[in-house]
């Protein structure tokens, strides 16, 4: 009768081989990657066999083994299943040595008991050290989100000045989880659709602040965003065909792990790491990227509100001082006609028998009157154009030759002959003669503020086939490329104009452009040192379709780009 020691010996190598084809089967199955069988089952499979010779002494040396065993495992990213089916899978090869042999040349079953009692302390014993490892890498993993919890509530801000060593902060307790030797933050830029780094650390972190991509999928960072929800590996960054920051390269980081952040929803950004090891990334280190970039994700989330709401804030409280300052102007400037007003008619009351006489009086006291119904009415407007709405007109057929030379006139009887009207015969539309002469008058002493002095301010009227134009056109300092664009915008005055001696509300170019959009035209708008500034008035011929239907208007306005 053969002893189970004395099969093993003799048959090693067929055991070792059985076993390594099974094993490599039943792996291939879960979808792995063939393991590495360099590895201590054998040396175990010898153990079985010195520990009968001595007696039951080598249980240390086979606790050992196994221990050696589960360690290679878990890098390789096994799980406790699969390696406690190993062991099952060497005892079916141990057992199948003797299968065919007569039964007095098979181990008796004490043996045959001894062997699986054996192999069962096995399992039990990469069962327990898979389930301390798992304790240990959670508690691990708890205190590495805590730790990311932690610097990222002092890290709200993605504008703020130190931002960037912020995320700095969060990307090295991320390194540190992953036993990496670099990371990189990298965030969706929406205006030139691409990844820019945004934070960096480890080897790499000399040069990865200058590297952007596109998200094409050749490149590395590109794989990751097109992988969805899953960890995307690198094996060597060295000689990978995708595209690769030269600073990994001589950085020398070889092996890359990517997440997309978030996985489910619009893309935020990448985070990824990199190793100086060329070797594929274990099961547990991908979840743990995943689980990592899931609380990234919140925390970027959070800043980026956390930021919008500051800037909401900050923009309620320049909107408040707007608003303060205005209503000081306002007072200051309908208290005037509205004194003038009620002193003409407290005169009126005192002496009611010089009536006939002081006609003038009763003139000056209209007049106020209609200045302050003006200012109220340019402000409901302006609020009305603030709101989206369209301003309402009264179409009817008019020149605008004709309106522009009726402004001309009154305003250098105000201000003297500085203003000069160049018009085309016969530049007649259905446009509302009220919000042009309104509009072209706001044109006219906007010009008249803020030009040159010693210049003249020239009114143009021209027609195309399809269009009319008004033009008024000023020297004098250009206006600023950041305040073009914000100009028409209501009680929004330039910063020469906040600087300047020229006092207003800043409603006059909001005015002006809705009396453009309400008509379906537009208005343009150039300015330089050299050639001054021009206002224009574009006009279809036909402003009855942009005030007959709100939608076609608001089409008209986008495609002007006024809306």
């Amino acid at each position: 009768m053969a002893s189970i020691a004395e099969i093993i010996r003799s048959h090693h190598a067929e055991i070792v081989r059985c076993w390594m084809e099974e094993a490599t089967r039943a792996a291939s199955a879960r979808g792995l990657d063939k393991p590495e069988f360099r590895n201590v089952m054998p040396i175990y499979l010898a153990s079985l066999a010195e520990s009968r010779a001595s007696g039951g002494d080598g249980d240390d040396k086979q606790r050992q083994h196994v221990e050696s065993h589960v360690s290679a495992r878990l890098r390789q990213g096994f799980l406790v299943a699969e390696v406690v089916e190993e062991f099952a899978i060497l005892g079916r090869c141990i057992t199948q040595m003797w299968s065919t042999t007569p039964p007095d040349l098979q181990p008796d079953g004490h043996d045959v008991e001894r062997l699986y009692g054996e192999l069962h302390v096995a399992m039990e014993t990469v069962t327990d050290l898979f389930g301390k490892h798992l304790l240990e890498e959670e508690q691990t993993e708890k205190r590495y989100l805590r730790l990311l919890q932690q610097v990222a509530s002092e890290a709200l801000r993605l504008d703020g000045p130190s931002s960037r060593d912020q995320l700095k902060e969060l990307l090295e307790v991320i390194l540190e989880a992953m036993g990496a030797q670099s990371v990189a933050l990298l965030l969706y830029e929406l205006e030139g659709e691409r990844l820019v780094t945004a934070a960096s650390a480890g080897a790499a972190n000399e040069q990865l602040e200058h590297y952007a991509t596109s998200l094409d999928p050749k490149s590395f960072p590109g794989s990751i965003v097109a992988a969805g929800e899953e960890p995307y590996s690198l094996w060597d960054a060295m000689t990978t065909p995708l595209e690769v920051s030269d600073s990994l390269r001589q950085g020398g980081i070889h092996s890359l792990l990517g997440i997309r952040l978030p996985a489910h929803r619009a893309l935020m950004g990448v985070l990824y790491v990199g190793l100086t090891d060329t070797r594929d990334f274990t099961g547990r280190e991908k979840q743990r990227i995943q689980t990592l970039g899931q609380h990234l994700s919140v925390h970027l989330e959070n800043a980026r509100l956390y930021t919008k709401l500051q800037e909401k804030v900050e923009a309620l409280q320049a909107e408040r001082g707007l608003r303060e300052q205005f209503v000081n102007i306002l007072a200051h400037d309908l208290r005037g006609p509205l004194s003038a007003a009620k002193m003409g008619a407290h005169a009126l009351i005192r002496a009611p028998e010089k009536l006939e006489a002081r006609r003038d009086l009763v003139l000056r006291i209209d007049r106020n009157i209609e200045r302050a119904d003006q200012m109220v009415r340019d402000l409901l407007d302006a609020n009305r154009i603030q709101g989206g709405q369209r301003l309402p007109l009264r179409l009817d057929t008019c020149d605008l030759g004709g309106i522009a030379h009726d402004v001309v006139e009154e305003l250098a009887m105000l201000h003297g002959e500085r203003f000069v009207l160049e018009a085309e015969d016969r530049v007649r539309g259905i446009w509302s003669a009220e919000e042009l002469r309104r509009a072209l008058w706001n044109l006219g002493t906007n010009a008249l503020k803020y030009g040159a002095d010693n210049f003249p301010i020239t009114f143009t009227v021209t027609s195309t086939g399809a269009q009319a134009r008004a033009s008024v056109h000023n020297q004098g300092p250009a206006i600023a490329s950041a305040d073009q664009e914000t100009i028409f915008q209501p009680f929004i005055r330039t910063r020469s104009a906040e600087t300047g001696l020229s006092k207003g509300w800043g409603l006059g170019l909001t005015l002006v452009w809705g009396c453009a959009q309400a008509h379906g035209g537009k208005v343009e708008l150039t300015s330089d040192a050299h050639h001054g500034t021009t206002f224009s008035l574009v006009l279809p011929w036909d402003a009855r379709p942009f005030q007959a239907d709100p939608n076609v208007a608001k089409r008209a306005g986008r495609a002007s780009g006024l809306a």
